[in-house]
Order: structure tokens, then C-alpha cells, then sequence
């Protein structure tokens, strides 16, 4: 591909000839003379001097330095025109869904299909399902009764929608992913457990994002919801009438417990866990594995992971740490002997 054809879709400054060409994207480091590269992070800096790359996405800081080595593109914010050009590749690499419902789909007669939608083989669509023009349901996908898929919303291979669940629009579902199941809800009665019904369904926004094997439960009595551009890793679980705001994001292997609701563009790190019922405010973002037990009432960066350390410190730090409540009333029952012979 052309490097003038880039820069007129995506726009920046090219230094260097626009009839250069470029067959791949790749990092400083793996880059040779037929890709094109970026640098984002400060800390890369020095290989933007040894990288083989035809050309580099760089900031106007480095401008200088990239037309010293060769092409560059020069825009403010490098790592955006990196996300922009991947989209830009893939809409020219990749084969696009043919607009067909493969003869080895079933296909309830009560279903409604916009134009141009595709629908892969051994693919199920329930009765009074909708799915919006242009959208894709992958093989061996499963759109339960009354669910409503966006236009342009696309289901990889093995994603299950359940039943009266709704998606918006362009929305990207990875494989396995359960949106729609029944939410862990169950009554103690006599040494058994009496199952309640979930009878909520799973409310999604626009633009949203699920990674794959991620599971969202469906509403014990009001809907789960997941708003407009959130974004879901792999391996996520998210508990019924969980409320996501906006632009939130999370890494994998998070798991939030039900009803707690997430305030916009909140963040939250792989493996971190939100206990039920509490509420983070927008803007807060959680660091990697930890766990959240009370309402964050104020945006920040809130983190509560134990140090690492070799295993034989890590032991008596730990062991220190459970004896500060003893530790506390020792140093309080001193501070009020010191102040009674003042």
C-alpha cells in the first residue's frame, strides 16, 4: 500500500515520498523494509535510531529524529494513528462476510433479518428474533427468542444470546462468549437451595466489545446493562444487574458480583475482583488483582495488592500484618499511660 494513499485517508504530516510502499505493520524491533511502525512509548525511543522500518508513526517531539532515519508520519497522538491504521488494514485485508444465511442455518420463520445480514452455518436464530442490517452471526452461534441484534453487530463463532436480550449496534462479540444466562441467584431453605428465577434480560449499548468466554448474566428482576462503547477482555464475568457506564473498560479475568453499578470511563486491571452491591463513581480506576470491597465514592486510582516478595519475606509480612490489630491496642494502651504521667 501506498504511503499517500494512507495519509489521505488517515490524514498527518508524511515526510518522505508518498509512493513509498508498505506491505505490513509491525513493531520498532520486528519491523523491516516493507513495514510501517510507530512509536507511542518514550521508553522506545532508542530503537527508533536501529528500526528497519520504511516508515514511523511518530509525534511532532521526534519529528526531527524520523526524517533523519527515513519516512515518518507525523501526527499528535501516535498510538491513536496506530488503532486508526489497524482498522484501515483490516478493512482492505480481510474478506468481508458474503450477505447470505448459509443453507445449514435454522432460521425460526418469525425471525426478522435486515439486509445484508450474514448468518453462518449450524447457526440458530429463534423465533421473534431481530438482527439489524448488516450484521454477522457467526457458525454455530445461537440467537435466543425475541433477541434483538444491532446493525453491523458481529457474532464470532459459538456466541450465545439469550433470550429477550438486546445488542446495539456495532457491537464485536468474541468466541464463546454467553450473553444471557441465568444469574446466580438462590434461596437457602432446609440444607437445600431453591433457585430463583432470573427473569431480567441482558440490556447492551452501542459499540460495545465482549472478549471471548466472557459470560454476562441476565437480570434476577430488572435488566443487567452494559452501556455505549464499554469494553470487555476474555474470560470476564460480569454478575446479574450489573450496571457498566459508558467507555469503562476492563481487562481479563475480572469478575464483578451482582448489582454493583461501574460509573463511566472506569478502568479496571486483569484479575481484579468488585465484591456485590457497591458503586464506583466515574473516572476510578482499579490496578491489576485487586480486590474492591466497598463503594468508591471519588474518582482515582485505587490499588490493594500485597506486595510481591520472596516467598520467605512475603511470609513474615504477612504474619506482622495480622498481628496490627494487636500491635494497635499495645500503641494505644502506651499513648494513654504517657498521657495520664504528663
Amino acid at each position: 500500500m501506498r504511503l499517500g494513499d494512507l495519509v489521505a485517508e488517515l490524514g498527518g504530516e508524511l515526510l518522505g515520498s508518498p509512493d513509498q510502499t508498505i506491505r505490513q505493520i509491525a513493531s520498532l524491533d520486528a519491523a523491516d523494509s516493507g513495514c510501517i511502525s510507530f512509536l507511542a512509548n518514550p521508553k522506545y525511543k532508542a530503537q527508533l535510531q536501529t528500526t528497519r522500518a520504511a516508515c514511523v508513526i511518530v509525534a511532532p517531539a521526534v519529528k526531527d529524529e524520523a526524517a533523519a532515519r527515513g519516512a515518518a508520519i507525523v501526527t499528535p497522538d501516535p498510538y491513536l494513528y496506530f488503532a486508526r491504521l489497524t482498522q484501515w488494514w483490516a478493512r482492505r485485508v480481510r474478506p468481508a462476510a458474503t450477505a447470505v444465511v448459509h443453507p445449514g442455518a435454522v432460521v425460526d420463520a418469525s425471525a426478522v433479518l435486515g439486509a445484508g445480514v450474514s448468518v453462518g452455518p449450524l447457526a440458530v436464530i429463534e423465533a421473534g428474533a431481530v438482527v439489524g442490517e448488516g450484521a454477522v452471526i457467526g457458525p454455530h452461534c445461537v440467537v435466543g427468542r425475541n433477541a434483538r441484534i444491532g446493525a453491523g453487530t458481529r457474532l464470532s463463532a459459538r456466541v450465545t444470546i439469550g433470550f429477550d436480550c438486546v445488542l446495539g449496534a456495532r457491537c464485536i462479540v468474541h468466541s464463546g462468549a454467553v450473553i444471557g444466562a441465568d444469574g446466580f441467584g438462590f434461596a437457602p431453605h432446609q440444607g437445600r437451595w431453591e433457585k430463583i428465577e432470573q427473569l431480567g434480560a441482558v440490556h447492551i449499548g452501542d459499540d460495545v466489545e465482549i472478549g471471548a468466554n466472557t459470560c454476562i448474566d441476565r437480570g434476577a428482576l430488572s435488566d443487567t446493562v452494559i452501556e455505549q462503547g464499554v469494553k470487555l477482555d476474555n474470560l470476564i464475568q460480569i454478575a446479574h444487574n450489573v450496571r457498566i457506564g459508558e467507555h469503562s473498560a476492563m481487562a481479563a479475568n475480572v469478575g464483578v458480583a451482582g448489582s454493583t453499578v461501574i460509573g463511566k470511563h472506569c478502568t479496571v486491571g486483569g484479575a481484579a475482583n468488585i465484591i456485590g452491591h457497591l458503586e464506583l463513581a466515574d473516572r476510578v480506576h482499579i490496578s491489576v488483582a485487586t480486590t474492591v470491597t466497598r463503594s468508591l465514592n471519588q474518582a482515582g486510582h485505587y490499588t490493594g495488592v500485597f506486595p510481591l516478595d520472596t516467598h520467605a519475606d512475603w511470609e513474615k509480612n504477612a504474619a506482622t500484618v495480622k498481628n496490627l490489630a494487636k500491635l494497635r491496642e499495645r500503641l494505644r494502651a502506651l499513648e494513654k499511660a504517657c498521657n495520664k504521667n504528663e
